[in-house]
């Protein structure tokens, strides 16, 4: 009957009572109505169905008001409900019913336009895991309280695991089963140590998002019969590329070094060549050191903190391709003319011996002040060209649709007990853009020779934005009171780098760029190709770090099946085609979690930093309006948040619309891109939370000089 019935509400599209559909069915007796009854409660549970306040019934996907989702919350109070192939629906903080985050839930469309807004109608799945937080006492008790303020449920923790606790202790707990809504019994499985002891705030984060710190034993014992250096047998085969001038370009602290390169000019062309680490010549599959890789999918780079993909012996060691020894490879040897256009290529396996490691600041000063550090000089006149072809390489990309959005990104500085001291910009010059324009240059030579060949792969994909997400973007722009003379009707990559030139002489542009580049879909890995947007490139995969991402170690693996092994039997063909979508899969959610990772290690010793910061004054510009208040930014990247109930002498509405607050009485306006002067009023590292509060008469000038 189940069949009948889905196939009976297809065919409408308004809910019906259980009667019309038992008459729709041609049902007769009692017996056949109570076995539909049973059907369509079946089928509710299961979402296919949707049953209304009134008892009637509809097929979920024809209704177009209601979603369902995993739910992911924001520190700021409210989430958003992540939908597959369409927009994600916002859910403010009051209309969270419950819910929490990474629940399942059926959600509401309550309000299109700007911003689609829906409300939590039901909890239909909820999936806890491990968690982090710290040993408290309460009325002569211990308990726990968690790191993860998403997670708002009690916990009651088993007597027999606190034997080693203390309070302010950080723990990981696991949940055994639910007491009640919201109340479950968990146990302490592991003490991380006292949240005052040095690392042990970042290590809380990484546990939090399952990011494994440790290696076990099986890995350990396979590290014993991994060499130190390499060995002579293992370049058989090889290229031998010692007496070329190759050398690596990192920040000062990198001890994982996985691309050099080198260059030569002859004939008009420039011979690029992208040399990566032969990682997957250690790290193979179906043993404990491949199976850790692909379990962890990144390294994970946690302020100074660094988790590594693969143990320290390999990243830092024989896989890291150091100054002065001899290193395995993948090498991608590129010919490119003088308009940036690849013309012939290699790619084999090879063995370098690096003459120096270079930093970006030395880099710098080379390219673009002509300052000279001790040792570099030799290397003068190659870095120059580098530079040359760099802007060659770029000014390529750009006529293609290249979208670089150049956003601003905040460092920690931490003294030596690991505590914040200061928040700087991340410095991106000549330098860094030369490393990386190379490196998309080999990533686009490898991912479009593999695709050309019609063979299993894995991509990095990036696909077209949502033209009603863009429309929402031109439309707030417009309500700042900017018309764009870009139409966003047919989406490219081009249109999108016009939409960003047209506000790149606005005050709010940092703001204004960077609610761009949310409007954008995510990159992430897939087997199949549908090319990249941001980076208007038909084919593209990761090549470059195979020390640092899973996907890499993968390409590299494929790379020698096929370009080396010569093995295209339809054995090895099938197995790809198979496991490289669970491959694509996994290493695109440990990418998220990783980033999550770092978001929230960033946020925390922001607001450590800001604690020693209370009471002072700062300019900023406002990033984010809520019905809650505002989020405003300062110079440095801190952002801090105004609460509505700061706001002195006025109501203020929040009015979706315009993204804005505003006074009932006075007409006073907050909104994004508005430029505001706070007091620093409240900082704490525990919440990641830091709160300001406006100075009133710095607001009310502007505001004057708004009208005028």
């Amino acid at each position: 009957m189940k069949e009948n019935v889905i196939e009976i509400l297809n065919t409408i599209h308004e809910a019906k009572e259980a009667i019309e559909i038992n008459d729709m069915l041609g049902l007769k007796s009692a017996e056949e109505y109570r076995d539909l009854i049973c059907v369509l409660n079946e089928l509710v549970n299961e979402y296919v169905v949707y049953r209304t306040k009134k008892d009637k019934y509809l097929l979920l996907k024809n209704c177009p008001g209601i979603k369902i989702g995993k739910l992911t919350v924001n520190k700021k109070g409210f989430g958003f409900v992540i939908l597959e192939k369409e927009d994600d629906l916002y859910i403010a903080s009051d209309n969270l019913n419950g819910a929490i985050h990474d629940d399942v839930v059926l959600a509401e469309i309550i309000r299109n336009g700007v911003k689609k807004e829906g409300r939590i109608l039901k909890i239909l799945k909820r999936e806890i895991n491990d968690m982090v937080g710290e040993i408290v006492v309460k009325d002569n008790r211990m308990f726990v309280d968690l790191d993860d303020d998403k997670k708002d449920i009690d916990v009651v923790l088993k007597k027999e695991s606190l034997e080693n606790c203390v309070p302010g202790h950080k723990v990981v707990i696991k949940l055994i089963k639910e007491l009640g809504p919201k109340r479950y019994l968990a146990e302490v499985t592991r003490i991380l140590g006292h949240k005052d002891d040095p690392g042990i705030d970042i290590l809380s984060i990484a546990y939090k998002y399952a990011i494994e710190t440790e290696f076990n034993e099986t890995v350990e014992k396979e590290l014993v019969d991994i060499p130190t250096e390499v060995e002579k047998v293992d370049l058989v085969g090889r290229i031998d590329l010692t007496d070329k001038e190759i050398f690596t370009i990192d920040g000062s602290h990198t001890k994982d070094i996985d691309d050099a390169i080198s260059l030569c000019y002859e004939n008009g062309l420039y011979e690029l060549g992208v040399h990566i680490a032969d990682v997957s010549h250690y790290v193979k599959e179906n043993t404990a050191l491949g199976d850790t890789a692909m379990m962890r999918g990144t390294s994970c780079y946690l302020a100074d903190t660094v988790i590594p993909m693969i143990p320290h012996k390999l990243s830092n060691g024989i896989c890291s391709l150091n100054e002065g020894v001899i290193r395995l490879t993948m090498s991608c040897v590129m010919k490119i003319d003088k308009c940036g256009k690849v013309v012939n290529y290699d790619i084999f396996p090879s063995y370098i011996k690096s003459c120096k490691k270079m930093t970006y600041e030395a880099v710098n000063d080379i390219i673009m002040r002509d300052i000279v550090a001790s040792g570099y000089e030799v290397f003068v006149p190659t870095l120059k060209k580098m530079n040359e072809l760099a802007h060659i390489l770029r000014k390529e990309k750009e006529s293609r649709g290249y979208i670089d959005f150049d956003l601003d990104e905040a460092e920690i500085v931490q003294d030596c007990n690991g505590k914040a001291i200061d928040v700087v910009k991340r410095e991106r010059e000549d330098g860094e853009k030369l490393i990386e324009d190379f490196m998309i240059a080999a990533n686009e030579t490898v991912a479009s020779h593999i695709y050309n060949m019609d063979l299993p792969f894995i991509y990095r994909v990036h696909g077209t934005p949502n033209n009603e997400k863009v429309d929402d973007f031109v439309n707030l722009v417009k309500l700042l009171g900017y018309d764009l003379q870009t139409r966003v009707t047919n989406l490219t990559p081009i249109t999108m780098q016009k939409l960003l030139e047209e506000l790149s002489d606005k005050e709010e542009f940092a703001i204004l760029s960077s609610m761009l580049l949310r409007s954008m879909k995510k990159a992430e890995y897939s087997k199949d190709n549908i090319g990249h947007f941001g980076l208007a490139s038909k084919a593209y995969t990761h090549f470059t770090s195979p020390i640092r991402r899973f996907p890499d170690l993968t390409v590299h693996r494929l790379l020698k099946k096929y370009l080396v092994e010569k093995d295209l039997s339809m054995s090895t063909i099938n197995y790809y085609e198979n496991a490289l979508v669970e491959i694509a899969e996994h290493s695109s959610e440990k990418e998220v979690g990783s980033v999550n990772a770092e978001r929230d290690v960033l946020d925390m010793k922001m607001a450590e930093y800001m604690e020693s910061h209370v009471g002072e004054i700062y300019d900023g510009i406002i990033s984010t309006v809520t019905n809650f208040g505002f989020f405003v930014e300062l110079s440095n990247m801190v952002e801090g948040l105004v609460h509505v109930n700061t706001l002195k002498g006025d109501f203020y509405n929040y009015i979706p619309e315009k993204l804005a607050l505003i006074g009932s009485n006075t007409k006073i306006q907050y909104r994004i891109g508005d430029k505001v002067r706070i007091k620093v009023i409240a900082s704490s590292k525990a919440t990641a939370m830091i709160d300001f509060e406006i100075i009133k008469e710095e607001k009310e000038k502007v505001q004057d000089g708004n009208q005028e």
